[in-house]
């Protein structure tokens, strides 16, 4: 199974007030294992950045005007994530902005949800911490995924730290993304069965065959016809 963890930052909170997708980061996974292919970008939002989010994030306006605007990115985003199954966390946050992006790209016919089966990573917590903080942050701490590099957020870095709490959670799942073929190959060779004495046949004896009668004869009662097992 390939699997791509997603990750975006924006000028803000809200895309119903025009806010942009700043930076892009996915990783690929392929039978729940790194490929060592990821895909990255910054982008040039052509608006500026709210407060918040630069705090959060460190990104200032200067330093994304000379990035690529959306729609020079667009396939090249689709080609990496068309047809995996996609891990966001809070993905509705994530594949609203993305949505929206395409859509003033010219592409409103793309909906990511409908060419990826999407995995959000924040319900799966959820249901496993119920009335738990499940932020990535909380979540590295309780799984003991190791973030204490991150100091500010960012696209490729929360998409890597969400690899490994995708994993933690749900640690003991990985066969279940093996193919037939891939299975197969890594099963052992297995020996021939061999039958080393023929099988014993036991007979009814005089009690059970006396109970078979009696049940097949209520059967013909009830039926009010023969009973297919008397049928010769």
């Amino acid at each position: 199974m390939r699997q791509v963890v997603l990750d975006t930052e924006t000028t803000g909170l809200e895309v119903q007030r025009g806010h942009r997708v700043i930076e892009i980061g996915c990783v690929e996974l392929v039978q729940r294992r790194r490929t060592g292919r990821d895909f990255h970008t910054w982008l040039n939002p052509d608006r500026s950045i709210d407060e918040g989010a630069r705090a959060v994030t460190g990104i200032s306006d200067e330093s994304l005007r000379d990035k690529p605007r959306f729609e020079q990115v667009a396939q090249e985003l689709l080609q990496f994530i068309d047809g995996a199954e996609l891990i966001a966390h809070n993905a509705s946050f994530d594949l609203a902005f993305l949505d929206a992006e395409f859509a003033r790209a010219g592409m409103a016919h793309i909906r990511v949800a409908e060419r990826t089966h999407v995995v959000d990573t924040l319900e799966l917590a959820r249901e496993r911490f119920p009335g738990q903080r499940n932020s990535l942050d909380a979540l590295c701490k309780r799984l003991d995924v190791d973030n204490s590099h991150r100091q500010l957020h960012g696209a490729l870095l929360d998409a890597n730290l969400l690899v490994d709490v995708y994993l933690a959670l749900t640690a003991g799942q990985g066969a279940l993304g093996f193919d037939e073929q891939a299975m197969a190959a890594d099963a052992p060779a297995q020996a021939p069965l061999h039958v080393l004495a023929r099988p014993m046949l036991l007979r009814a004896d005089a009690e059970e065959a006396a109970r078979h009668e009696a049940r097949l004869d209520a059967i013909e009662r009830a039926s009010k016809g023969q009973c297919v097992w008397r049928r010769g």
